[in-house]
């Protein structure tokens, strides 16, 4: 059996006044006790700061500072990050109840180099699930908020590359899955709560062209991945014109 893990919970924030306590305290809540919190901040210029300092005492470490974007400052957490096992949420988004305590619990007497941990999100009142093998080749298929990445993974496949702005989480899974063999340890229960209107779902083309690139960069033959290139463009095409049109009246 394993010893009693630590968690490395990470948050990355910029300009998160809105919703940044709820997500320090679903951390701060969790029955689970033995983990560190990490929070990056890309230098808020609003509240957020503030809210940082009154939960200062509670953090192993914090940070503001400008840097190259949300997988940058994930990265940042990374390479601070002391525990066992890696949990990432957004400031957005929040933890459910006993998250910690199943995360862990999924762990026992599992090797903490062959496994990454995804559970169940609620995306708004959706229920998402965190493992979609039938999704593995066709798109997304797990949700990087439910994920728990054990450190020792992190430091032998990588961490999140800089070249997507959008999807650099799933560039990271899908070579953790596809490149290097890494396994799912998937709990069919809600682990977290992800808030409508997230960066991929306001960046859709983006979003699918990064994913097009992360296909092709680890060898899916260029007509499937280009066939669901389309075929999703076309699905989503009234949010893409949407979100056009924001963009050039902003």
């Amino acid at each position: 059996m394993n010893k009693k893990l630590k968690l490395s919970i990470i948050t990355v924030t910029l300009n998160s006044e809105k919703h940044l306590e709820e997500t320090i305290k679903s951390v701060l809540a969790q029955n689970y006790k033995h983990f560190e919190y990490i929070i990056i901040d890309g230098g808020s210029t609003d509240g957020t700061l503030d809210i940082i300092k009154k939960y200062e005492k509670n953090l192993e470490y914090w940070i503001s500072e400008p840097d190259k974007g949300m997988y940058d400052a994930m990265n940042k957490g990374i390479a601070r990050a002391s525990g066992d096992i890696v949990g990432i949420i957004n400031s957005d988004d929040y933890y459910f109840p006993g998250a910690f305590s199943k995360v862990t619990e999924a762990f026992v007497d599992e090797s903490l180099d062959q496994y990454i941990f995804w559970g169940d999100i609620m995306h708004g009142e959706e229920l998402v699930l965190g493992w979609r093998p039938w999704n593995l080749r066709r798109g997304a298929f797990a949700p990087h908020l439910s994920m728990f990445c054990p450190k020792k993974i992190y430091d032998r496949i990588g961490t999140y590359s800089l070249d997507y702005k959008v999807l650099g989480d799933y560039d990271f899974m899908y070579r953790a899955i596809h490149k290097y063999g890494i396994r799912p340890l998937y709990l069919h229960e809600p682990i977290a709560f992800f808030r409508l209107g997230g960066l991929a779902s306001q960046n859709i083309l983006r979003s699918l062209k990064d994913e097009l690139r992360v296909k092709l960069k680890y060898g899916q033959s260029f007509s499937v991945a280009y066939s669901m290139f389309l075929l999703k463009i076309i699905k989503n095409l009234p949010q893409i014109m949407c979100n056009f049109k924001k963009d050039k009246n902003a």
